[in-house]
């Protein structure tokens, strides 16, 4: 998670100044709709990669999508310490499988 870790320090030294012509200045300047907007936009686009079954184009949309998410993340204050403990405690779960609601195709 190195690489995370340097990504988040880069994007919220972005967010206290923002550079001209920074992606990630503008970003920050257009607000959290704008932010939730390209999350969303680049889970799309992963979708699609992966569903085409390439994997490098995969690669490439996850790379977008984790840099928007960290965006995100520095914008509502989310650490990625935060994420990883919460990946820790969810690491020793066992047995933990959820029912989920049947929904019948027919009606």
């Amino acid at each position: 998670m190195n690489e995370l870790h340097a990504l988040y320090q880069t994007v919220e030294s972005r967010k206290e100044s923002a550079q001209e012509g920074s992606y990630t200045g503008y970003l920050f300047q257009q607000g959290l709709d704008k932010i939730l907007k390209k999350c969303a936009e680049e889970c799309g686009e992963v979708i699609i990669a992966a569903k085409n079954g390439k994997n490098p184009d995969t690669v490439l949309e996850l790379s977008d999508l984790l840099y928007h998410l960290t965006v995100l993340m520095v914008e509502q204050g989310i650490r990625w310490e935060d994420v990883e403990a919460e990946l820790e405690k969810r690491g020793g779960k066992a047995g933990n499988l959820k029912e989920f609601h049947q929904v019948d195709k027919n009606s």
